[in-house]
């Protein structure tokens, strides 16, 4: 892989070889980089056989900090951020929908606890300008209401995720927002 290759030159040629790296199994996305004019991990991207250059770059349109490492700002407070946490986690596994037995008898209809805990996560980042919109697609008796609270869904997940509770509060921000048009 082409992260193994930047260890092997940071180790043996160039010990100030600076690029950013975390988990070495592509789910940070801490390695991404232009590889051969594609943006890409270099945790996943193997060396091709007979291929006697790779171009390796900085992700294009990005503060370059030192050599591949571009910046990363926080772009939201720490408060912000810590809202999110128990919502990014959740690793689509279906554990939480197939135990839930409103998606059960209407999942042609009902959006179920993963779908629902993903959209929370966006209504919940601070960064995002589009949460009335997501607020309005899922204002529906069908989509989010068939939620009742029986946590089967937070009882099953095996990352120990609540998306009983998201959906909880995803009804209560809709509340808020009816209350405020009228």
């Amino acid at each position: 892989m082409v992260l193994d290759a930047l260890f092997k030159i940071k180790n043996e040629q160039d010990p100030t070889l600076a690029f950013r790296r975390s988990c070495r199994e592509a789910i940070c996305g801490s390695c991404a980089m232009n590889i051969d004019g594609g943006n890409t991990l270099a945790c996943v991207s193997p060396i091709k056989k007979n291929n006697d250059v790779v171009r390796i770059y900085p992700l294009p349109h990005m503060f370059v900090v030192r050599d591949l490492g571009v910046g990363v700002e926080h772009l939201q407070s720490f408060e912000d951020r810590k809202k999110l946490d128990g919502l990014y986690e959740c690793i689509l596994c279906a554990c939480c929908s197939t135990a839930c037995p409103s998606y059960w008898w209407a999942q042609d209809k009902y959006l179920g606890p993963a779908a629902l805990l993903q959209a929370f996560r966006w209504i919940e980042d601070s960064r995002d300008d589009r949460t009335e919109e997501r607020l309005r697609a899922l204002d529906d008796a069908f989509k989010l209401y068939r939620c009742h609270t029986i946590m089967s869904c937070t009882h099953t997940c095996p990352k120990g995720l609540n998306p009983a509770q998201a959906i909880r509060k995803i009804m209560g921000r809709l509340n808020e927002m009816h209350s405020h048009s009228e």
